[in-house]
């Protein structure tokens, strides 16, 4: 390791005389940027122009603009139709089936609360865009996943292009569906598509590949044709990752509710987003609700189908078609109970009102906790503080650092864990934001990054001690933990602007809960994984448990503790960027002002620049050795 830095430095110490002779000063070179507003501009402006008469919008964007239309139509009058006690009882059903009684109750009554908050009709047509969404989702990323699991040459061609589909922040795909298809359904639709197939094409890729060497070598020397391989070998064994291609689609698409409502999507998620603009927690809460519970229950039902763990309680219909015949009829029988009774809306009798006791009690706590606590202070003093006292100055640390300072830095910390590709791949994905001519507002990210990610390892990796110590307080913290990962980005932003206010800090807080579920439990599972016969060799020297515990359990979970850093500088980023809609600034507010204005150069190259972003810091809190061990995995 010394002599890679070693090596570095001499490097460095050559190249950087001559680069300083060359591009004089600390700022990236302007020599060194290349302007895309020309034509990214103009590629915008042909659109705009053409879009009304070009045969290319007219007879394939249009029909395909025609066809999601006319689906999420379709589904969405189709649970109308149905009735609330038919899509409920529906979802309680399948439920039953896959996971049990107690899926099937959480079923029900999530559904049921759909309908108490008032938001039965926004809850509909999220599930219609849902419905099409995913369908079209899975089958995209099927077919990209097959033919990846299939192919050497296309694995390789795909997995840049969906690396890059997964790191675009949700915001950037966005603009160029809503420049191509307007503002409306289809746009909503194609972008969460986008958002939503690489899980299926990645999780289909990696089962397909996997297949189980000694089975495939089984059914070919009984003389089976590729087809039959296919059919009968690999997409059988490959079920499991199917099925968690389907979960992870699911959930992504759900994220994507929200973000999409900036364009026109409806449901929950336009409520939200109204919510959010004018700060009415109450309204955010009452339609956020379903969204999380939506979540949850597809989430379990999916989840406990990729498992193959099937329904406890099912009695004598636990297996075979029996059950599901019997699902079906009780399903049919509340549908026409329903339309007999004409009850197919949910009764606005059997709403509660929500908004108005939470908008109490916000305004409560905005009024004794924003400022003037005693001794303490409030959440304002506290937004304040943490951005006079770290993000300003490490903002303007970064940004005040020559610019190959920058670069050697970031080769230093993608040596230290991987090898001369890795920091080459990294030093090159920062420097390709100095090309796109955003080093400082990506810096100015990359330094709200930075302070939430620690932030997050602080609490997370205490969280997880503590979790992985203590039965109790693992069971105390999963459905807080469950709470906060299946929620949308977007509904992160409410309660904290109500607390915060607007800026940065509220970005960060945002970021922080976001991120935190992901590294609580992949630090839990880390240290609980350590080998225990190491652990009660420790105990049986006389080890304490702190001791044991910094000298035996951190130390061999140190591969769990980095995938840990890795996934929270992951998230952070994602919400980051999201921060922008309430005064984060920097490469988020780029997207969004991009989206807003119609602008495709700002949004599109600052889409690009966090890609980059994303890149540079993925390689350098990503190990190589478990990099290595995927791709050969994958291979």
């Amino acid at each position: 390791m010394s002599g890679k830095l070693l090596l570095l430095a001499v490097f460095a110490a050559v190249l950087v005389p001559a680069a300083l002779t060359r591009w004089p000063g600390t700022a990236w070179p302007g020599a060194l940027t290349v302007d895309l507003s020309g034509p990214l501009g103009g590629a915008s402006d042909w659109i705009i122009d053409n879009r009304d008469s070009h045969p290319l919008f007219l007879y394939f964007f249009g029909h395909i603009s025609n066809a999601v239309v006319l689906a999420v139509r379709g589904v969405y009058l189709l649970l109308l139709g149905i009735g609330w006690a038919g899509v409920t009882a529906a979802a309680a059903l399948i439920a039953w089936r896959v996971a049990g009684l107690r899926l099937a109750v959480t079923a029900a009554v999530s559904f049921a609360v759909c309908g108490l908050l008032g938001m039965w009709v926004p809850t509909t047509q999220t599930l219609a865009l849902m419905t099409v969404a995913v369908t079209v989702s899975v089958a995209l990323g099927a077919l990209l996943g097959l033919a990846a699991g299939l192919s050497d040459r296309l694995y390789r061609v795909l997995r840049p292009l969906l690396d890059t589909m997964q790191v675009l922040p949700a915001f950037a795909y966005l603009l160029p569906v809503v420049l191509i298809f307007g503002i409306g359904v289809p746009a909503a639709v194609l972008a969460t598509v986008v958002y939503a197939a690489p899980p299926m094409a990645r999780l289909t890729a990696l089962g397909l590949r996997d297949a189980d060497g000694g089975v495939m070598e089984a059914v070919a020397s009984l003389g089976a044709t590729g087809r039959q391989r296919l059919l009968t070998a690999r997409l059988p064994l490959a079920r499991k990752e199917l099925l968690l291609g389907l979960n992870q689609t699911i959930m992504m698409a759900l994220s994507m509710a929200v973000i999409a409502s900036v364009i026109g999507a409806g449901g929950l998620g336009d409520r939200v987003y109204q919510a959010l603009a004018s700060v009415d927690v109450g309204a955010a809460l009452a339609a956020g609700l379903p969204i999380v519970l939506l979540a949850v229950v597809l989430d379990r039902t999916t989840a406990a189908a990729g498992s193959g763990d099937r329904a406890r309680g099912a009695g004598r219909f636990r297996t075979g078609r029996t059950g599901w015949a019997v699902a079906a009829a009780a399903a049919v029988l509340v549908v026409a109970a329903g339309r007999l009774t004409d009850r197919l809306t949910w009764p606005d009798a059997w709403t509660v009102d929500i908004a108005g006791p939470v908008n109490r009690a916000v305004d409560w706590m905005t009024g004794h906790l924003y400022s003037g606590v005693p001794l303490i202070g409030g959440t304002a003093d506290w937004a304040g503080h943490f951005t006079g006292w770290i993000l300003d100055p490490l903002r303007d640390g970064l940004q005040i650092l020559p610019w190959w300072s920058v670069l050697l830095l970031v080769a230093g910390l993608a040596l230290l864990i991987g090898t001369w590709r890795t920091a080459l791949t990294a030093v090159l994905a920062m420097a390709a934001i100095g090309v796109l001519g955003v080093w400082k507002p990506s810096l100015d990210t990359l330094s709200q990054v930075l302070a939430a990610v620690a932030v997050t390892l602080v609490i997370g990796f205490a969280a997880g001690i503590a979790a992985a110590r203590g039965a109790r307080t693992e069971a105390l913290l999963r459905p807080v933990l469950d709470v906060f990962q299946t929620l949308p980005q977007f509904v992160y932003l409410i309660p904290v602007v109500a607390l915060f206010g607007v800026g940065r800090a509220p970005a960060v807080a945002a970021a922080v809960v976001y991120a935190l579920p992901a590294v609580v439990r992949i630090t839990t599972q880390g240290l609980r994984q350590v080998d225990p016969a190491a652990l009660e060799s420790a105990r049986s020297l006389g080890a304490t448990g702190g001791q044991r515990l910094r000298q035996v359990q951190l130390p061999l979970a140190g591969p769990a503790l980095l995938l840990a850093l890795n996934q929270g500088v992951v998230l952070v980023l994602a919400v980051v960027i999201i921060g922008g809609l309430v005064g984060g600034g920097a490469l988020g507010y780029d997207v969004v002002f991009g989206l807003a204005q119609g602008d495709l150069a700002t949004g599109l190259v600052a889409g690009a620049a966090i890609v980059c972003l994303g890149l540079m810091l993925d390689r350098v809190t990503q190990p190589t050795e478990r990099r290595t061990g995927r791709n050969r995995k994958d291979a």
